[in-house]
This record gives structure tokens, sequence and C-alpha cells, in this order.
């Protein structure tokens, strides 16, 4: 068993300091509340308190709130990742907050944002609404779900023109669609910051595992961990990999350890997933969306190729929801850079890329693959299979990366006519585009990096595997489970 620390250690501050949490200042409104009861229901409560588990996000999130210059805050990122909870628990830093889902918010408080209303104006009323005070400097205020009303969604950039003291975090988890239908967004006047899922790193941390957290940061390929701790992370490397890292399946993972409970989360969530396609555009209907989502995961081996999603559908209808399932952000897109130099994005050729899923949970389920294998074998070649390995390198590049920037991922592909040499990955550290390959120890496998090496002169190129950090010659070697100190 491992200990967490309670809420008030991890703030510094005694019981007694804190604020009221979730009780009646702090309130959220919604359809299942009548219109007198505006706490929050019990599932936001003391049970779910305990269980939020610590984000890379809350420190930029604290830091926003002690910017005196701080503009109003998007937060963007797939549904179901944790942007409610982190905001919540943002809010426990503050005296007071107010929660409005659009989604359940009834039409009184959606009319507010109406033309006409100053943001002070909507505040006022706002905090006559829900009964609750809205002081700049000790209110949070969170729009969930901002795109269900664009109004509220347009509004946002005066907040900062006319109120720029008060703190104000909106989320949502299609904003993409809703933002195309808005003329002019605040350019300049919105901050925005981007959540994943869980990364490994977090999934250790929400299990206690602390010290393992800080002994892969202090590791280098010169300093190698000790095989008794590496050996540990590659078990807890090959649970994450088939649980991947939505909140509620770790959630689970953690309380129950019990792998067929996450299981059933990881179905329904796909479940989730396919009901909302319905949602994405209505000239775009939702069984073509989900062939394509399906396609996504059978095709995260390599180069992603329109004509293997389906016999019924053209290019440009597969071109079009694959572009949707972008914008939602259910998959991300590796792209040919020819890493001539920084920035990597000046040289790309977009006809080559990979389209892969955000998560290795929900692609093992899609593909429905046999995770007795990726448990119990130490054989890399097994435990990538349907590249889930390549995925989670992927995935924890963009979750390793600024919050601030949605950084694009970048593969190599030599041009040359029957040429058949690729990296995996290649990534910028400051003036340098370095290699990344994602293999086994065998010697015999590296023979695309050498090529990279070789053509663009690079000092060094990584291999990341279940192999422990070390250094062969031009060779420095990452664990899979650390692959994010990379970045």
């Amino acid at each position: 068993m491992f200990f967490r620390p309670s809420i008030s250690s991890r703030y510094g501050r005694s019981e007694k300091d804190l604020p009221p949490i979730f009780t009646e200042n702090h309130k959220s409104l919604g359809s299942i509340f009548t219109k007198k009861v505006v706490t929050l229901p019990r599932i936001f409560t003391e049970k779910k308190i305990m269980d939020y588990f610590k984000r890379k996000i809350d420190y930029a999130l604290l830091e926003w709130k002690n910017d005196r210059r701080h503009k109003p805050l998007m937060l963007r990122g797939a549904r179901q990742i944790g942007k409610t909870s982190a905001v919540r628990n943002l809010g426990k830093t503050f005296k007071y907050y107010v929660e409005l889902n659009f989604e359940d918010t009834g039409q009184k408080i959606k009319d507010l944002f109406q033309a006409g209303h100053s943001p002070k104006n909507i505040c006022e009323k706002l905090s006559e609404i829900v009964d609750t005070p809205i002081i700049a400097g000790e209110t949070l205020i969170f729009f969930d779900e901002i795109q269900e009303h664009l109004p509220a969604l347009s509004r946002l950039r005066y907040f900062y023109e006319q109120y720029p003291e008060l703190h104000v975090v909106a989320a949502g988890s299609l904003l993409e669609f809703a933002l195309e239908e808005i003329p002019s967004f605040g350019v300049g006047r919105i901050e925005t910051m981007f959540m994943y899922p869980f990364s490994f790193r977090e999934f250790l941390l929400a299990q206690g595992r602390d010290m393992w957290a800080k002994l892969i940061d202090e590791a280098t390929p010169e300093k190698p961990l000790s095989e008794g701790v590496h050996e540990k992370l590659v078990e807890e490397l090959q649970t994450f990999l088939i649980i991947g890292g939505m909140p509620e399946v770790v959630s689970e993972y953690v309380t129950t350890h019990d792998l067929l409970r996450c299981r059933n989360v990881l179905n329904s969530l796909l479940v989730m997933f396919r009901n909302d396609f319905a949602k994405y555009k209505k000239r775009v209907p939702a069984a073509r969306i989900n062939e394509v989502f399906t396609s996504v995961a059978h095709q995260a081996e390599g180069k992603f190729v329109y004509e293997h999603v389906s016999q019924n559908l053209n290019n440009e209808q597969v071109k079009s929801s694959l572009q949707l399932l972008l914008d939602a952000g259910l998959c991300y897109q590796i792209t040919h850079s020819s890493a001539n130099g920084v920035p990597l994005g000046a040289n790309i050729n977009p006809k080559i890329r990979r389209i892969i899923p955000f998560d290795t949970g929900l692609c093992q389920r899609i593909l429905n693959l046999d995770v007795s294998h990726i448990l119990l074998s130490n054989d890399f070649d097994v435990i990538n299979k349907g590249a889930i390995a390549e995925i989670f390198v992927a995935c924890e590049l963009k979750k390793a990366a600024s919050c601030y920037t949605d950084d694009e991922l970048y593969c190599w592909v030599r041009e040359k006519k029957n040429a058949d040499a690729q990296i995996d990955f290649v990534v910028q550290q400051g003036q340098t585009v370095v290699p990344i390959e994602v293999k086994s120890g065998n010697s015999g496998k590296m023979q695309s990096m050498w090529v990279f090496l070789n053509e663009k002169e690079s000092e060094y190129g990584i291999r990341t595997s279940l192999e422990n950090f070390a250094v062969y010659d031009k060779i420095k070697v990452y664990p899979l489970y650390a692959i994010g100190n990379v970045v």
C-alpha cells in the first residue's frame, strides 16, 4: 500500500485553512438539479476528491492562477481525459468556485451570454442565480462543454478586455468544430492549454510510486537504473500498455488492480466515443466515421492508406472523416519530414504519414489483442503487436511536450527511388534533430538509423525498447517507459 498525501499536505496548508470543497461555496448547475439545489451532486463529493490523481497540467494551472496578467483560459483535449477534474482540483485553491456545464445549463443562464451583456453584468446576474459571490481573485468560474453554447464561447474574449482580473476557465471536447463557426476567436485574448490522457509517469504517481518517477527523471543513458528497478518498471509498463491512460481506467486499476474490470471500462468508453460520432458533423454519417476510426487502429503499423479503409468509401469521404477524428483528438498524425534542420515542420510531405490512436488501451480493445502476451512476454516484438509500443511512444512524446502547444509528430522516410530506410520519429532538441527508433536491441535491425546518421551527419540517435538506459557508439538507449525524457 502506498501513501498519497492529503489535499492539505499537497498544498502545504492545514485542514482548517482549506476552503469548503464542493459545499455551499462550490456550486454547479445542471438539469439533474432542481431550481433550488445548486450544490454538486454526491458523485463529486469526498469520494471523488480522494480519487483525484496529480496531473502534469496541475502545475501549469497553478501558474496561470498566480499570474497577474492571466487571460481567460481554454483547456482543450479529447473527451474523458480529465479536463473537468483538473479544473475542479484547481477550484479547491479558490475561496469560491462556480461551474456551468452548457450541456445541462438552462436557458435563463444561456441568455446571459447574448450580445449586450458585459462580463461584469453576466457575473452579477450569475452570482444571484447560483447564490455564490463572484469576486475577482477569489472566485474561479468554469464554463464546461462551452462548445454547446456558441454565444458563451464568443464572449470569452470580452472577459479579458473588460474584466481581466477575474479567473475564467473554459473547456470542451469538440471545440475545434465549434471554433469553425466563429469568425474571430479572441486571438491574443485567450490563453490555451492542451491536455491528454495519463502519461506513464502520471500512472506511477497515481499509484504512489513517486520515487520510481523521480528515478526515471534522474536516469540517463550514461547513468542507467539498477536492473532490479528497471525490471519492475518494465512490469508496470506492460500493464500500462494494456490499460492505457484514460483517467477512468487508471482509477479503476489503482482501486482494484483488476484488469477484467479495466477492460469493461475501456469497452464502455469505446461505446461512448462511437455514440459521439453523431455529434461531429451532420453531413458525415456516424457509421462512416466509425469505419475510419476502426481502420486507424488496424493501420497503425504503417502508412495510412485511404483505400484500405473500406471499398464503399472514396478518398474524399475517408479524408473528411479522418480530419474530424484528428480534430476531436482521438488520433494523432505522424508526418514525414526531410529532417534537414529545424523547425521539422518546414519540410514535410503530408502524403507520407501514419495515423495512430490516442490511447494504447483503447487501441488494444479495438484490435482485440491477447493481452496476456503483452503482460507475460519479454520479447519486444510480441509486446509491440499491433504497433502498441510505437503508439505508446507517440503518445508519450505528445504528453511530455509543453501544454501550451499542440506539437506535431514527425517521422522520416528516405525519398530516394527504391530506398526503404525509415525512422519512426524525429524530434527537435534545441537546434538539433534527433532520430528515434522503436526497436529491439538486435543490431541487425538498425540499418535505417545508420543511414539517417550518416546522411544527416547527426551526432547520435535514440533507440527505445525494453532495454535499460545504455550507450552504444552513436546510439543512446532509452527504455520505453522513459521516452518522455528526450523531449
